[in-house]
């Protein structure tokens, strides 16, 4: 194994580079897991200009001690071919399969080779993240082809569900392959609202541009992946930020993840018929919606990060204002809690449902409240502290009923311990400057990988900086990539009406999942609308509802 290490190179503090030969590295990855590491998500990019190569990143964390570990490699284009780690880590299958359709890599020993992003009749031999493929490529779709669904159980029949189906807020397709109404396994067709954010801000946008696209990977978590963006590049650039713009980024987070599990704890009560709880979760949602509001001028999508630090400050009078309003919502959230506790009905549709051991948790790598609902204790806010995270004391709520009832208990509990990180936020909150030029050019090739912990699990990016002061490569892996997998194994042997609430107590979001730029596909042609016409267009529509 020694022979294949080529170099180890330490970033940072937290940060491990090994560069492997290509004939070593599934035995390097099982060495790196042999210490503890716990795998993250896999990077592929096209080098074939730099040295005629497609290369290729493993990544994984040491939890325990606040380090990752990155291990790269890469193989000639002519031979693009590297051994798969799917068999030891089942979670790199889809990272692994997602290379083979974007960049053409392919992994010896997969063990379900199939297609994953790319549609049924994308043609062969086109690879969207190539640097010689145009981000406005549409090509001309293949003939007669369609997705070929793994073998159903004997004696078993297939319910299909989605793309479009009342459970699924967004489209895709599970196959659901049921004795009776007794699930035996499933499988699963996503990607169908793919939007080439990653190949659009590798070929367009500059880095501050970035973030705003970042805030649209996911309706809810738009500060999470603006900020895992911005640090990514502040951390290859060596950028400090000023101390009080981390607390205002922590500050956001957290107001974030009362939005989410606000929003989920409404859809998981509607999912079994409990449309109460929907009701009076939005309900107090929509308070956490006013302010946002107030604080950005956006109820979502809040344009608040920057790579630098923030876009606006918090002041005293807002500072109340989040005080007054958090207060409100903790004792309205509480009231809904105690009914939820007590309630039969709620029990009997979540205890002992979606259950899967606290070893097959790990074997998955979950994350987020759906491991910690299964005995997993990782929070990437207290394991890899980021922003201000290193001065509020918070609890890390874990359960180990390891069913759908802990993700519910797990998440109201977690709502709790934001609104007291958000209190310690504004108390402890240091003055000075919000925000730190760039003024220095960041050097091309340089690598660097945040995790940040959204409402769902901890989603990490992963860039390398590039020419023309954008990244040559960004990779975003949203918690639902992660936990979305295991799924099936959720499902297995439950009964068939207990589908929707098993798929949503993950909290899946499918769009940041499968990852915008709007083109008219019958001419292919981009267009933009000033906001003049946006609200000309607007009146015009009201103006014809009315009549």
């Amino acid at each position: 194994m020694r022979d294949d290490v080529v170099c180890v190179e330490k970033t940072d503090e937290r940060t491990i580079f090994v560069d492997v030969k290509r004939a070593g590295f599934r035995e390097a990855t099982q060495i790196i897991c042999g210490v503890g590491a716990r795998y993250l998500c896999s990077v592929g990019y096209d080098n074939i200009d730099r040295d005629g190569t497609l290369a290729m990143v493993h990544t994984f964390a040491l939890d325990d001690r606040n380090q990752f570990v990155c291990c790269r490699t890469a193989a000639p284009v002519d031979d693009p071919v590297i051994e798969s780690i799917t068999p030891d880590l089942p979670s790199a299958g889809w990272s692994e399969r997602e290379v083979t359709d974007l960049l053409g890599l392919r992994f010896a020993g997969h063990p379900k080779p199939k297609k994953l992003v790319l549609a049924d009749d994308w043609p062969e031999g086109i690879y969207p993240l190539r640097k010689d493929v145009p981000h406005d490529l549409v090509p001309q779709g293949a003939e007669d082809v369609a997705y070929q669904l793994d073998e159903a159980p004997p004696g078993t029949k297939i319910v299909p569900v989605g793309p479009f189906h009342p459970s699924l807020h967004e489209p895709e397709h599970f196959a659901v392959y049921v004795d009776g109404e007794t699930i035996k396994g499933c499988d699963y067709r996503g990607f169908m609202t793919h939007r080439g954010i990653e190949k659009l801000c590798q070929t367009q946008v500059s880095y501050n541009e970035v973030p705003f696209i970042a805030e649209r990977i996911c309706g809810i978590c738009g500060s999470v992946h603006a900020t895992a963006f911005s640090q990514a590049v502040e951390s290859a650039a060596g950028l400090v930020i000023p101390r009080r713009a981390e607390f205002i980024r922590t500050l956001m987070l957290e107001i974030e993840r009362i939005h989410s599990n606000l929003l989920w704890l409404g859809v998981a009560g509607h999912l079994i018929g409990f449309d109460t709880v929907f009701m009076q979760a939005w309900r107090v949602r929509e308070q956490i919606m006013w302010l946002c509001e107030r604080l950005t001028g956006n109820r979502k999508t809040y344009g608040m990060i920057l790579v630098g630090g923030v876009r606006r400050d918090i002041t005293p009078e807002i500072a109340q204002d989040i005080l007054t309003v958090v207060k409100k919502i903790e004792e309205e959230l509480m009231v809904i809690y105690r009914a939820v506790e007590k309630d039969t009905s709620i029990h009997k549709r979540t205890k002992g449902v979606g259950t899967i051991t606290r070893q097959q948790a790990i074997d998955w790598n979950l994350i987020g409240p759906v491991a910690r609902a299964r005995g997993v204790d990782i929070d990437a806010r207290r394991d890899h502290p980021y922003a201000a995270y290193d001065e509020v004391k918070f609890e890390v709520p874990v359960l180990d009923s390891c069913d759908v009832w802990a993700t519910l208990v797990v998440r109201v509990v977690e709502t709790f311990e934001a609104i007291k990180i958000i209190r310690q936020c504004l108390d402890k909150m240091p003055g000075g400057e919000i925000f730190v030029e760039m003024k220095d050019k960041i050097p091309a090739q340089r690598h660097a990988i945040t995790v940040v912990e959204a409402p769902r699990g901890e989603s990490v990016h992963y860039v390398i900086t590039g020419e023309e002061n954008r990244p040559e490569r960004w990779r975003v892996r949203a918690p639902t990539f992660t936990n979305l997998q295991a799924v099936p194994l959720m499902l297995l042997d439950e009964q068939f009406a207990d589908f929707p609430i098993v798929m949503g107590s993950i909290d899946p979001c499918f769009s940041c999942t499968d990852r915008v730029a709007v083109v008219d596909l019958q001419t292919g042609n981009a267009s933009s609308v000033s906001k003049a016409e946006l609200d000309a267009m607007s009146r015009k529509h009201q103006e014809r509802v009315k009549k």
